[in-house]
């Protein structure tokens, strides 16, 4: 009874979003295949957010946080969704302040469950909470005051990728790895293991169009725009699917 209400309350308010930004433009046409990418990932993001809060009370206690978060991540990330795309429909074009508002809530969320995700097996230090943290906000604030010029765009291309290069030496050899690997937890490891390859390989994405769609210019706002919703796609739902197949399987072992 309260998962179907959680589903109810989320399938509703998130309709609400779709309606009223479905009223506030022209129709999608079918050649528009930047709008049709905008709309695959705005429902995939919906189909996996009703999914993580339905699953969270499937979990153990202690996994149902990154669980949540998961959801959280994708149902941020489904509605700005859904407000990018009504732009892009009307407008043929799409604000950066549009991508950073989502990514500055969903990224520091994704990166502090590298920390959620350990906390769940053993206790952690919190500093490693509010080093990934403090991370992935510099990695994105710079990227986005470089991108509107508000600082000199090469130094901010350069802040960013110094920020997310920590980051994967945090995960991959630093202490979140070193804990991860002692675990002795191998759905934890597998899970630990895809989670670092996509914020080292899917994420690698953001600052490649940072330099190639901003600073070099090499590649066009339509094929950027694609790109960046396809990877979001992926980067997102598979980042907590990997969450929830682990939690899944700790619980099935109590």
């Amino acid at each position: 009874m309260k998962n179907f209400k959680v589903l109810t309350l989320a399938v509703l308010a998130m309709l609400s979003v779709s309606n009223a930004a479905h009223a506030e433009v022209p129709l999608l046409q079918t050649t528009d295949y930047v709008g049709i990418s905008f709309w695959i990932t705005s429902m995939g993001m919906l189909a996996a957010t009703v999914f993580f809060f339905l699953e969270k009370g499937n979990v153990t206690t202690a996994w149902r946080l990154p669980v949540t978060v998961a959801g959280l991540v994708t149902g941020i990330a489904f509605v700005n969704y859904m407000y990018m795309r009504g732009v892009w429909v009307q407008t043929a074009d799409t604000s950066t302040i549009y991508r950073y508002i989502g990514w500055l809530i969903t990224i520091p969320l994704q990166t502090v469950s590298f920390y959620l995700v350990l906390s769940a097996i053993r206790k952690v230090p919190i500093t490693m909470f509010w080093r990934l943290l403090v991370a992935a906000l510099v990695m994105l604030i710079s990227g986005y005051l470089g991108e509107t010029g508000m600082l000199q765009p090469f130094l901010g291309f350069m802040i960013w990728v110094a920020a997310w290069i920590y980051i994967i030496f945090e995960i991959f050899s630093g202490q979140a790895g070193q804990i991860a690997s002692r675990s002795g937890n191998k759905s934890l490891v597998a899970c630990f293991g895809t989670m670092r390859m996509i914020v080292a390989i899917g994420w690698a994405i953001y600052p490649l169009g940072y330099l190639f769609g901003y600073l070099t210019g090499g590649v066009d706002s339509n094929a950027l725009n694609i790109i960046y919703n396809l990877a979001d796609f992926i980067n997102k739902i598979a980042f907590g699917l990997v969450i929830w197949a682990a939690a899944m399987s700790n619980t099935s072992r109590r």
